[in-house]
Parts: C-alpha cells; sequence; structure tokens
C-alpha cells in the first residue's frame, strides 16, 4: 500500500512538473508576434532561395555556367523530385506577418506581405507549374482537408499574384512606415515607396510573363504602370539583399575560404563567354577569370602538348599549380602552354567556358588535373571578387528585381507596339542600367557603339541583352526562354534529351503525402516529343502558359 502511495505521488508531482515545462518562458505566441521580428527572415530567406536557384540550377539551364563536379542538376536538367518545401516554409512566415498585420490594421506590413507573397508564388509556379495556392496556407486548424490543398491551376496563380500585387500597391498609396524598424526591413529600411516601386515592377515582370495568354491584360497593366512612373528606375532602387561576407552567405558566392571544392566547381558555360567576347562586353573580367593557365599554339612540338606550363616563357617543372597559389602567390603572373594544333584541338583563347551537359565536363581542353571540385586552369571559374567579401565592393547582392530588368521590360512592350515610350531608349536603358550595377558605366558608349550591340529592332536582341543583365538572377532568364525561345540555347551530349528542360518535376512529398491533389495537375500538364519516360511529370513537359506553342521548341 505505502509503495503506491509512492508511485500515485511521484506521479502526479511529475505530471505538474511536466505541464509546467511544456510551457516555453521565452516563446511568443503567434497572435502576440510583432511583424518587425517576422520581416527579416522572410526577406532573407526569399532572397537567398532566389539567388541561390539564380547561381546554380538555372544558371546551369539558361548556360551562364556550368559545373565540373556534382554537376547532375545543374548541366543536365537532373531535377527529378524537386521539393519546394523551403518556398512553402517562406509562405507560411508569410502568412503570419499579414495576419498580424490585419489584426494590427498596419497597411504597409500587408502591402509588404502581399507583394513577398506574390514574389514567392511567382517562383513556385515559375518553376513547377500547378501548385497548392487558393488553400495552401490554411493548415489543420482550418479544416482537417486543409492539410492536403488541391493544385491550383497555373492560370489561377498568376491571376492571384497580380490581383495579390495591385492590393499592394493600393495599401502603399495610403500607409506609412511609423511603426517599422528600418533594420528589420533588409530590403529598403522602411521606405514605403520603394515598396511601392518594388510591387509594381513585379507586376510588369508578371503582366508581361502573361501577355501571349492574356495580351489585353497585359498591355493595360504595363502601360498604366508606365505612365504612373512609380516602377524601379535605376539601379539605387534595385530590390536588393546586401551580401555581408557571413558564411550565411554561401549561397551568393561559394567563397573559396569557406568551401574551396564547392567553389572550384563552378565554372563559366562557352555559351555566355561567346556572347560577352563576342560583344567585347566590359562585365566579362567582372563575372569570370582569364584561363590560369592559356594555350599557346606551336606547331614545331613533336608532341601533342607539353607536360609542363611556362611563365612567360620560361618552361617550369610543374603541369599546374594549386589553386590557392594562382590566386595568391601569381596573380598577375603569364602562364602558358604549349600545344600542337595539327595533334590535338585545345581552345586557346583567354576566356574559355564548359560546353553545355558535356560528358566529362571535368577533363575538357586538356585539365591536367582533372576531378570534381578541382580547379581547371584551362577553364575560367569565377572571378576573384568572388572569392571574399572584401574585394567586393558594394556589387555583389541578391537582386529580386532590377532596373535592367525592368527596362528591358519596357523594351519588349514597345516592340510589341504598347504604349511606353521607345523600343530603343528602353534597350539603351536596360544596357546602361546594368553596367552600372556592375561598375562599367564609363564603358557603356563603347559598347552600344558596335554593331553587335547596337539597337536591331528586334525581340531576340532585346531578350539576349536581358540574359547577360540576368546574371545571378536566372531564374527570369529561364522563363524568358520558355516564353521567347531566346537566346537561342543547345543543348549537350549529357542531356537526356536534345532540347533544354522546361521545369522542375513535383517532389516525393507530395506524391506521397498529397497523391489525390497531384492526380489534376498531372493531368493539365502537356506531353511533348521530350517528355521521355517521366510521363507527364517531365521536365520536358508543359505548363498553361507554355501551351499551344511551337516556342521554345
Amino acid at each position: 500500500m505505502m509503495i503506491a502511495l509512492v508511485c500515485w505521488v511521484g506521479f502526479t508531482g511529475c505530471d505538474d512538473k511536466l505541464d509546467e515545462m511544456n510551457i516555453n518562458p521565452y516563446g511568443i505566441d503567434p497572435t502576440e508576434v510583432n511583424p518587425n521580428l517576422l520581416m527579416p527572415t522572410i526577406l532573407a530567406s526569399a532572397a537567398q532561395n532566389y539567388t541561390n536557384l539564380g547561381v546554380n540550377d538555372l544558371a546551369g539551364a539558361v548556360q551562364h555556367t556550368q559545373k565540373n563536379g556534382w554537376y547532375g542538376g545543374h548541366n543536365n536538367y537532373s531535377w527529378e523530385s524537386m521539393s519546394w518545401n523551403g518556398w512553402y516554409d517562406i509562405l507560411r512566415n508569410n502568412d503570419l506577418l499579414y495576419k498580424r498585420a490585419v489584426e494590427l490594421e498596419n497597411e504597409f506590413f500587408q502591402g509588404v506581405s502581399l507583394t513577398m507573397k506574390s514574389f514567392v508564388f511567382g517562383n513556385i509556379t515559375d518553376l513547377w507549374g500547378d501548385a497548392p495556392y487558393t488553400n495552401a496556407l490554411m493548415g489543420f486548424e482550418t479544416s482537417p482537408e486543409s492539410q492536403f490543398p488541391a493544385f491550383d491551376n497555373q492560370e489561377v496563380i498568376y491571376d492571384g499574384i497580380i490581383a495579390d500585387l495591385e492590393n499592394a500597391v493600393a495599401l502603399f498609396n495610403s500607409s506609412n512606415s511609423d511603426l517599422v524598424v528600418p533594420a528589420n526591413d533588409l530590403y529598403f529600411g522602411g521606405d514605403v515607396g520603394s515598396w511601392k516601386r518594388f510591387a509594381n515592377s513585379l507586376l510588369l515582370r508578371y503582366y508581361l510573363r502573361i501577355s501571349s495568354k492574356k495580351p489585353e491584360v497585359a498591355k493595360a497593366g504595363i502601360e498604366a504602370i508606365y505612365s504612373s512612373g512609380e516602377y524601379i528606375q535605376n539601379p539605387s532602387q534595385d530590390a536588393v539583399l546586401d551580401y555581408t561576407g557571413g558564411a550565411s552567405d554561401i549561397w551568393i558566392t561559394r567563397h573559396i575560404a569557406l568551401n574551396p571544392d564547392d567553389f572550384q566547381r563552378y565554372q563559366a558555360c562557352q555559351t555566355f563567354i561567346d556572347q560577352l567576347v563576342g560583344t567585347n562586353d566590359p562585365r566579362l573580367p567582372v563575372w569570370f577569370a582569364p584561363v590560369r593557365v592559356q594555350w599557346e599554339a606551336d606547331e614545331s612540338l613533336d608532341v601533342a602538348a607539353e607536360d609542363f606550363i611556362r611563365n612567360d616563357g620560361e618552361a617550369l617543372g610543374v603541369v599546374t599549380y594549386p589553386f590557392d597559389d594562382f590566386v595568391e602567390l601569381y596573380p598577375n603572373e603569364n602562364f602558358t602552354r604549349k600545344y600542337n594544333p595539327n595533334l590535338v584541338s585545345y581552345n586557346d583563347a583567354a576566356y574559355v567556358g564548359l560546353p553545355p551537359s558535356l560528358m566529362i565536363p571535368e577533363s575538357y581542353n586538356g585539365n591536367p588535373s582533372p576531378g570534381q571540385g578541382t580547379q581547371n586552369q584551362h577553364v575560367s571559374q569565377l572571378a576573384d571578387i568572388y572569392q571574399s567579401a572584401g574585394s567586393a565592393g558594394d556589387i555583389l547582392k541578391s537582386r529580386l528585381i532590377s532596373a535592367a530588368e525592368v527596362s528591358f521590360i519596357f523594351a519588349e512592350a514597345a516592340l510589341k507596339g504598347w504604349n511606353v515610350g521607345s523600343a530603343e531608349d528602353h534597350y539603351y536603358m536596360g544596357i546602361q542600367n546594368s553596367l552600372i550595377t556592375w561598375e562599367k558605366e564609363a564603358e557603356y558608349e563603347a559598347f552600344i557603339a558596335q554593331p553587335e550591340v547596337a539597337f536591331n529592332n528586334t525581340i531576340q536582341q532585346v531578350i539576349e541583352q536581358k540574359w547577360v543583365a540576368s546574371w545571378t538572377a536566372a531564374a527570369e532568364s529561364f522563363a524568358d526562354y520558355k516564353r521567347t525561345g531566346y537566346p537561342m540555347l543547345e543543348t549537350g551530349p549529357q542531356s537526356p534529351q536534345p532540347r533544354v528542360a522546361l521545369r522542375f518535376q513535383y517532389g516525393n512529398d507530395e506524391y506521397n503525402n498529397n497523391a489525390e491533389s497531384i492526380t489534376g495537375a498531372l493531368d493539365r500538364l502537356e506531353l511533348t516529343e521530350y517528355s521521355g519516360g517521366f510521363g507527364k511529370d517531365s521536365q520536358w513537359s508543359k505548363s498553361w502558359l507554355y501551351q499551344g506553342s511551337s516556342i521554345p521548341w
């Protein structure tokens, strides 16, 4: 009896303590959270996710870069089971921001939340197609069925994005930022006018996105924003997240100091190098380093290639140096290596890229030290500014939308005959804005004077210069390619299909946990001759926006 009493007292005592311990004295009740505390996580995560696309798989898809290691997704569209969980995590935090903003009757925070909701859902539908939207953020507390939200048609999502952005602009018209902690607004420091320009500029992006399906809606929307003048007009107004140089910023630079193997995997794509070299583009040395060792043709050699390198012509006893030595010990040395062009073919230019989708990219162009994540002294890697924050100045930022992009949007709209001013003026302004961004404005006049760059009144030229200006923001060029077919990209031998892919496959989480809802989305995808063995959920299937068109193929 005594034992039982002790156990009963012991267990009730434990129960009381457990009840007390389950209350987190440091936790914040979601119904009381300050919107200022939510903003930094939402804004930083959205920018990081976007730039991660822009320097990784989509940079490979639009052929800004290729990788010489761990390159399946980057070079060859291995986008099976691509999870969107990170994007929906942002949306859940953002939904709480909106609810708190409504409870507090704060129109500024409401506008910020609607703008970020549109930005995030825009990326989701751009990349996957149909997706949970209308019921995506209701949660179990609304109804058990809300755990498994239906996939909305892509048209519904784009319409919703545009409606939310229009609502955000209206809110910014009547709001102030009196209750905003400026340091917590990582983009604009609490400036209402900047947020309004951002929202209007995103509207321009998405009006243009739907312009082939709903031309009258797009035309009216773009013309109205142009007339208002309230959009991003110069690089100082760009929507950016500043680069701080900490470990959390590895998503933008792949610092050699933090992860040298990863940094060395990123190499220029020959498609992009051809464009930049062919137009004497002043941004080339800002983005890429020359080859560390340049091939030099010599028909007198009795071997295909020398097994040593030269410094200013003097033979050295090594075939290569470690990457750190090239960068730190010999940054301005002139290294060469001779080959006999009658016996072997190498690219002996100062800037060399990897052709897309190579079978063995790590061995390309006679690399004497092939391997995943090792340097290739005969191929251009990222420029030295990407190795450390100190040398980057103010130009390394995550750019969500820029003045350059806005100018090119107006240039394309003008070529469609819409009332937005001169296509030529906007085209040149797009180039100038990009050169300002990358601190090459002094070379603007010489650059545009070249026949290859001078305005020729074509959509192709506008989109190609927009593609160049989208460096580190490749998601937009990827959308433009699918919409216009420009630039005219070709794949390589390792690609599963002879065309550039169009979308990400849905993730395994959706198949395992929301199988009933995903069925309708799969039925709405359009099979193409390149969909292959994946069925409709293929990287080469077409979502609503691109159906019924032979563009891009």
